[in-house]
């Protein structure tokens, strides 16, 4: 254990436990004024804080496992993922609209994050031995795969995390070494989407969308519907909360819109929050350890020289990079408010694991890359 924690990346390690730590901390402050009006000032502080020591356990287990048995049972992870999707499309919890939930008594599973890394770690493995294919239904099954999570997390509906298992998967099958043939293939298929999207929500009025999708979707100028609620109410709040702040912060815990101007402030909107209470200058501090974050991650996947491994570490950077354009984005009224959580920061014990989860899994491959190295030093 000693040995393995030993070879692990610190810098990483170190920047993760700061991360959640400052989530708990902002956690504790932004729900403070919610969690009081329940009668427990720690109500959403401790149900992020059992879950982050459940997930460091299962952190410490995870770097002393080698990554070839995460890509050698990859698929029967996949499928069990995709039976929970499928049981939350008709027996799942549904919270604020949303039906995303499975209610395990003890906790509240949401399968739509653990979706994310389950396609990572199996694009991983079959792409791993599958590189030389030249079968073009071998080289899109996980296209296909990824195509039926995307429909089954957005009928949730779950906008924000749809968007990012788009983004991931097809941003990793761009990366990996196929025909170019293929790659074309899958750029037309997500441009038709995309441009697909827009034209039909054009002439149908969004009507595919339920009504606080379609709300979401007009981000522009949203101080000018701060009385008609909705996104809009929420993001000018947000920005509002971000002027208060100014430089230096107004101080911990002294945030005004967390007084129910904000919705949620401790999910999607906790940034606005650190903001305000904390200013410009340290939340520029927080943006620079997630860039050092992302760097030290693409870092051991440039490192290693398996497939499969570098394939785990890219989808981990482009995950936590999709989360942060997706919320700071929506949060400053710079793109439509789909909802993402803020990793390692916005409250949610579902997502704070699988992040958890898949940083353990980049240690593990950095665990490899170094005793890769040591071996050959020794022969």
């Amino acid at each position: 254990m000693k040995t393995n924690f030993r070879k692990i990346d610190k810098t990483l390690f170190f920047c993760m436990i700061f991360m959640f730590s400052f989530g708990l901390l902002m956690i504790f402050s932004a729900s403070s004024v919610k969690a009081s009006l329940l009668g427990e000032p720690y109500y959403y502080f401790l149900r992020q804080l059992f879950p982050l020591i459940l997930s460091l356990g299962i952190f410490m287990i995870i770097i002393r496992i080698p990554i070839s048995f995460f890509k050698k049972y990859a698929h029967i992870y996949l499928v069990a993922i995709l039976l929970a999707l499928i049981f939350v499309t008709f027996y799942g919890v549904t919270i604020n609209q949303s039906q995303r939930w499975i209610d395990l008594g003890f906790y509240m599973l949401q399968p739509s994050e653990f979706a994310k890394t389950a396609l990572i770690i199996f694009m991983a493995s079959y792409y791993g031995k599958n590189k030389d294919s030249k079968n073009g239904m071998v080289i899109l099954l996980p296209m296909i795969i990824a195509a039926i999570i995307f429909a089954l997390t957005y009928i949730q509906p779950d906008l924000g995390t749809a968007l990012i298992i788009f983004f991931i998967t097809g941003s990793l099958f761009l990366l990996i070494p196929s025909e170019q043939k293929y790659k074309k293939m899958i750029i037309q298929v997500m441009v038709i989407i995309v441009v697909g999207f827009f034209v039909v929500g054009i002439f149908t009025g969004f009507n595919m969308l339920k009504a606080h999708q379609k709300a979401r979707l007009d981000f522009t100028n949203p101080c000018s519907k701060y009385l008609t609620g909705g996104s809009g109410y929420q993001v000018c709040n947000g920005l509002i909360a971000i002027n208060n702040g100014g430089l230096f912060g107004v101080g911990l815990g002294n945030s005004t819109q967390k007084y129910l101007y904000l919705p949620e402030p401790h999910t999607d909107f906790i940034f606005p929050i650190v903001v305000e209470e904390l200013g410009l200058i340290v939340s520029s501090f927080i943006l620079l350890v997630y860039a050092l974050i992302l760097v030290r991650i693409v870092r051991i996947g440039n490192r290693t020289k398996d497939l499969g491994s570098s394939i785990i570490c890219y989808g981990a950077a482009l995950m936590i990079f999709a989360h942060l354009v997706i919320n700071l984005g929506g949060a400053l009224a710079l793109m439509p408010l789909t909802g993402a959580p803020l990793p390692f920061i916005s409250y949610g014990s579902s997502f704070a694991l699988n992040l958890m989860m898949i940083l353990a899994l980049v240690q593990r491959v950095e665990i490899e890359n170094k005793k890769r190295i040591q071996r050959s030093l020794l022969k």
